[in-house]
C-alpha cells in the first residue's frame, strides 16, 4: 500500500507538470504520429520490394512494430526523463536525498519523473499490434494473448533491468554520461524480427543482450510459435535479469560516497 500511495503521489505531480505545459503535449503529439507515419511508410517501401523479411510479412511486422513501441514508450516515458536527474544527483550528491527517504531508492529513481502523454503512445501501439495481428490473419486464442501480456511485461523488465545495471555504472564512473544512449542503440535492434539477422547476431540479441526477448519473442507467443518451455525459460531470463539488476544496484549504492566526501 506504502509504494501505491508512492506512485499514485508521483503520478500526481507529473500530471501537474504536464498540464502546465499543454501546448507542448500537443505538438509532442502530433511529432509522435508523424514518426509513426514515416515508421509504416517505411515498411511499405519494404514490402513493395518484397514479400516476407525474415519469414515476417507486413502485418506481422506492423504488430511487431506495436510492440516495440510499447517497450519504446516506458524507455522514454520513464528512463530517459529519469537518467539526466540521476546522473546529475550523483555528481552534485543529491543523492544522498533519495538514499535517505524511507523508500527503497531504485523504486524512487524510477519513477520519480514521468512523460505523462505518452500514455497517448500506449494506445496507438496496441492498435498497431491489432491491426497487425488481423492483417497477417494470425489466429490467436486467450492462452496466446495471456502468454504475450506476460513475455511483454518480461521483456519490459529485461529492459528496464538493463538501464538499472547501465545507470549503476555511474556510481563507479561517474561522468558516465552516455548509459542511456548505448541502450536505445541496443533497442533498435528490436524493430525487426530476431530472424533477419545471422545467427551469431540472433544469439546475442536473444540470450546475451536479450533485445529480442522483448520484443520478437512476445509476438512469437501472441502468434503461437513458442512451446511451453521456451515460454518459461524466456520468463526466467526477465526475472533472473531483475535480480542481477537488483544485486548491481546495491553495489553501486555501497560505492556511493555522498556530497559530504
Amino acid at each position: 500500500m506504502h509504494t501505491l500511495k508512492l506512485l499514485s503521489a508521483f503520478f500526481k505531480v507529473n500530471v501537474q507538470m504536464a498540464l502546465a505545459y499543454r501546448a507542448d503535449t500537443v505538438v509532442n503529439i502530433l511529432l509522435n504520429l508523424m514518426w509513426l507515419g514515416w515508421e509504416l511508410l517505411s515498411l511499405n517501401i519494404i514490402f513493395s520490394n518484397t514479400t516476407s523479411l525474415g519469414g515476417w510479412g507486413i502485418g506481422e511486422l506492423i504488430a511487431l512494430l506495436g510492440v516495440f513501441r510499447l517497450v519504446n514508450t516506458m524507455m522514454i516515458a520513464l528512463i530517459w526523463p529519469n537518467t539526466e536527474k540521476f546522473n546529475q544527483s550523483i555528481r552534485d550528491g543529491s543523492m544522498d536525498y533519495t538514499i535517505l527517504q524511507p523508500a527503497n531508492s531504485m523504486f524512487l529513481v524510477t519513477f520519480s519523473r514521468m512523460t505523462i502523454w505518452r500514455i497517448w503512445d500506449l494506445v496507438l501501439a496496441i492498435v498497431l499490434i491489432v491491426v497487425g495481428i488481423n492483417i497477417s490473419g494470425d489466429t490467436t486464442t486467450s492462452l496466446n494473448i495471456l502468454t504475450f501480456i506476460l513475455l511483454t511485461v518480461s521483456g519490459a523488465i529485461i529492459i528496464y533491468s538493463l538501464w538499472i545495471v547501465l545507470i549503476s555504472l555511474t556510481f563507479w564512473f561517474t561522468k558516465f554520461d552516455n548509459n542511456v544512449t548505448i541502450l536505445q542503440a541496443l533497442l533498435d535492434a528490436g524493430r525487426y524480427p530476431a530472424t533477419v539477422y545471422p545467427v551469431w547476431l540472433r544469439i546475442i540479441v536473444t540470450f546475451v543482450i536479450p533485445i529480442a526477448v522483448a520484443t520478437t519473442v512476445p509476438l512469437q507467443a501472441l502468434r503461437g510459435d513458442l512451446d511451453a518451455v521456451r515460454i518459461l525459460m524466456f520468463i526466467a531470463i526477465g526475472i533472473a535479469s531483475f535480480l542481477v539488476a537488483s544485486r548491481v544496484w546495491k553495489a553501486g549504492l555501497k560505492r556511493y560516497s555522498g556530497a559530504s566526501s
